[in-house]
């Protein structure tokens, strides 16, 4: 299983701090800071916080706030070096997120990566057992933490079962990953996070079945939100659990979470993919059943998903390019045949016309976004 990749977000909660200096309030131009990077607008974030650390210089909250700006721009030195120097002995106890980032950031370390972990998950636990005495912090408070030292335990699991390392090879393996998994799960029962990860696991122990019953389980808690409820997974992990249904053979539930996804993002690279992939893995089951009618209707799905696909791709510049490589590769086999895009995916003017409206309206966020600053 592959890690993460860092696009997580630690929820980060602004400290209250007096004011006494005229204009906005720190607080304020935290709120603010962390709603830009929620909305990607890294530049505008920036200037709100190197404003807060001019009135503040030692606000830690605006420094994890930096880093994370730094990591969204490709200033990963940058970034490495303003999380690590929030581990200084100064900074008593560190906040969990630097480690959590910094662990992220150890692509060539993994037992370093492994140190940092587990280091975020002592802090968690300890803030977990004072949230736990204290009885009027609110719930989501205390899931909060939970799901943070879950998704550490996660990281955990996923660079043991990582081939790339030698770890993957340990004897101990196994049994590590069912360990970290077991205090996962104590720590937040049902984590739908962590069942999918005990499925990736029983997939590599070749126990398909019980794979089933933890992906269906971890589905269960949250596939009935609405496509805004901001207690549906990430879309990363939504993906990863499509990847997992599509491995189990389960393309209906597959299909159903891709359509959530696009519900939230139809720009989503690589939900395309894996709809087309599905589509085409659907056609090639109905093809060997002699069903002509299913396995065209099929084939016409998964060549229109791969020439949306492909147009996103090349649009944004995605860095995948084995995926534009297999994209190419499945639309020349469908192509020889003979299997064309459906007439009504040809046109795109009118997806063409939506996006400059919505230019237009990120424009006038940004004006919105200056007059704050300027107030």
């Amino acid at each position: 299983m592959g890690r993460n990749q860092i696009k997580k977000k630690i929820a980060l909660k602004p400290k209250k701090v007096e004011q006494a200096s005229s204009g906005p309030s720190i607080p304020s131009l935290l709120e603010k800071a962390q709603s830009l990077i929620v909305q990607c607008d890294y530049e505008l974030a920036h200037r709100f916080i190197t404003r807060i650390l001019e009135k503040d210089p030692s606000n830690i909250t605006a420094k994890e706030m930096l880093g994370v700006v730094q990591l969204e721009t490709g200033d990963i030195a940058a970034a490495r070096t303003t999380f690590t120097a929030l581990l200084s002995p100064n900074s008593s106890p560190p906040p969990p997120s630097a480690h959590l980032y910094l662990a992220q950031l150890c692509e060539d370390e993994p037992q370093e990566a492994l140190q940092h972990y587990q280091a975020a998950i002592e802090i968690l636990m300890v803030q977990l057992k004072g949230k736990e005495r204290a009885q009027d912090l609110p719930v989501d408070d205390e899931a909060e933490v939970k799901g943070n030292i879950v998704r550490a335990l996660i990281g955990q699991v996923e660079i043991w079962m990582d081939p790339s390392y030698d770890l993957c090879f340990d004897p101990a393996a196994e049994k590590t990953c069912e360990d970290l998994l077991a205090t996962a799960l104590q720590t937040d029962p049902g984590n739908a996070e962590a069942l999918q990860a005990l499925a990736s696991v029983r997939m590599s122990q070749q126990r398909p079945e019980e794979a089933k019953e933890c992906l269906e389980q971890a589905w269960s808690a949250w596939k009935d939100l609405d496509a805004d409820d901001p207690k549906l997974p990430p879309i990363s992990t939504r993906l990863a659990i499509v990847k997992l249904f599509l491995e189990l053979d389960l393309h209906s539930q597959a299909l159903l979470v891709l359509h959530g996804i696009m519900a939230s993002d139809d720009q989503e690279v690589e939900a395309w993919y894996l709809e087309a992939w599905c589509f085409f893995l659907m056609s090639e089951q109905a093809k060997e059943k002699g069903d002509e009618i299913s396995w065209r209707e099929l084939a016409t799905d998964a060549r229109d998903s791969l020439g949306t696909c492909q147009m996103l791709h090349e649009t944004e510049g995605h860095p995948d390019t084995p995926l534009l490589d297999h994209v190419k590769e499945l639309i020349s086999k469908l192509d020889a045949l003979g299997i064309k895009p459906s007439p009504s995916r040809e046109g795109g003017e009118d997806g063409e016309d939506e996006g400059e409206w919505e230019d237009e309206d990120e424009d006038e966020d940004e004006d919105e976004d200056e007059d704050v600053e300027m107030a």
